[in-house]
């Protein structure tokens, strides 16, 4: 766990640059900068001057930008702002034990959409519907929560509430090497029958070329994040006739095509594979296509360490039997933790507003001098800025018009059973599924023990 205080150097780190909007630094000092695009909201920013928040990340470029920017909101609005960052294997648990604690030690925090429904039934996290209504402290015109990627919006949602704002977020695509599929006359595959052949097609392992690869390490934001599209593509319904159900024939197809795919045509070991070691060996030039997060791209296409820059293509995931596409969906979203005082509440969706505003958006992707560019950003409108869909195109073939295709007609905001017991479900199916892809048991066996162990939970 790290933890961070924005200074005067995170300013100058920054080097940011405005294109869209007025310069926010004129020196290096905070209290210079420019913020007449954030005044421009008709709510009183100073309203809980004084007041110190603590937020928790993960270590990411994407909230690096962020820290480096958040001087300028400090300036604006009096509000003091402390940053940890904390690995994401463990930021989930310590949310967790500080919102049982109800000590109020994170104000709020880069929170895992799945965990909503948990949050929500034990009223951990403030529903944000007040906050949006409230013309005190929301200028709808100005704000434009509508604006915010519905997808990632829903999944934040709970029996019609948000919970979290979205502040970075990613979509599933098929990522190939356009290059060879062009050499071989092949296509981005349409269906997963298409997909299956295509991997057979430039299946190499002798010349160190394996025709795909999916995240194969166990984990409910790992090997369920891939098969939980599968299983609904397959038709799978998590409550079915109103009962819980993870096994079943559906559950048995999806994981029988998952299990062959990645026997066939993936590196053995893909089989303890997370979406970095995906793209680092694609990167190498050592596998033709993948199926993962459209922001593994800025790693693929790092002229630093990628063999192929130029020769990538972007697609939607392909269509299952049922001729549905459903794309794994994400976003580290904000809440309010509900132990707060209230001055500190009002800090922290202040604090969350001025984040996920278009401003702060833009300035930490495409206007950022910084090396690293977002490419999940949180705004349809900047998906569809011209500036920033140059730079997004850079990455290769088609990956805006994908990346939108997708988040607008492929996602589905029950992909998982998003269920107060997820943690349990996520870990308990995450063994299942690497048990059968590493042949320790059956496709039916592994997801029929996994039925066993939840039943119980699910009834209680």
């Amino acid at each position: 766990m790290t933890s961070v205080k924005p200074t005067r150097r995170h300013v100058l780190q920054a080097g940011l640059a405005a294109v869209a909007f007025p310069a926010l630094i004129r020196s290096a000092g905070a209290q210079d900068a420019d913020l007449s695009a954030y005044k421009a909201a008709k709510i009183d920013w100073r309203q809980a001057s004084g007041e110190q928040i603590t937020v928790a990340v993960i270590p990411a470029s994407y909230f690096d930008a962020l820290i480096a920017l958040a001087p300028q909101f400090e300036a604006l609005t009096g509000i003091s702002v402390r940053f940890e960052k904390i690995p994401p294997a463990q930021i989930r648990q310590k949310a967790v034990i500080d919102l049982t604690s109800k000590a109020g030690g994170y104000s709020t925090h880069a929170a895992d959409p799945m965990y909503y429904a948990l949050y929500a039934a034990n009223k951990w996290v403030e529903s944000l519907e007040p906050y949006l209504k409230d013309a005190t402290l929301t200028d709808p015109a100005w704000f434009q929560p509508d604006d915010i990627i519905p997808a990632w919006r829903n999944a934040n949602t709970i029996d019609g509430k948000l919970y979290g704002v979205p502040y970075d977020g990613e979509v599933t695509v098929q990522v190939y090497r356009k290059d060879l599929y062009d050499a071989k006359g092949l296509k981005a595959a349409d269906t997963l029958e298409d997909y299956v052949a295509n991997a057979a097609a430039l299946n190499d392992p002798g010349n160190r070329l394996w025709g795909a690869a999916l995240r194969g390490v166990a984990g409910a934001g790992q090997n369920v994040y891939i098969y939980s599209s599968l299983f609904k593509e397959f038709g799978g319904d998590w409550f079915p006739g109103g009962k819980f159900r993870v096994n079943g024939a559906e559950a048995e197809a999806a994981l029988n095509w998952y299990v062959d795919v990645m026997r066939k045509y993936a590196p053995t070991a893909a089989q303890n594979w997370n979406w970095p070691d995906i793209a680092d060996a694609f990167s190498q030039g050592t596998i033709a296509s993948y199926i993962d997060a459209n922001t593994s791209a800025s790693v693929i296409t790092n002229p630093e360490k990628s063999k192929v820059v130029g020769k990538i293509g972007f697609a939607r995931w392909p269509k299952g039997p049922t001729g549905k596409r459903v794309s794994s969906i994400w976003n580290w979203g904000f809440p309010i933790n509900a132990s707060l005082p209230e001055k500190r509440k009002k800090a922290t969706w202040l604090f969350i507003q001025w984040a996920a505003s278009l401003q702060t958006q833009a300035l930490t992707s495409y206007q950022f001098s910084g090396p690293a560019k977002r490419s999940g950003v949180n705004r349809l409108s900047l998906w569809k800025n011209p500036d920033y869909v140059k730079l997004m195109n850079s990455f290769g073939d088609n990956f805006v018009a994908t990346t939108l295709d997708a988040l607008e007609q492929d996602t589905d905001v029950n992909w998982r059973p998003r269920v107060p017991q997820w943690p349990a479900i996520g870990d308990t199916l995450a063994t299942a599924i690497q048990q059968a892809l590493v042949g320790q048991a059956t496709t039916k066996a592994a997801l029929d023990e996994a039925q066993r162990r939840l039943e119980p939970m699910m009834r209680g």
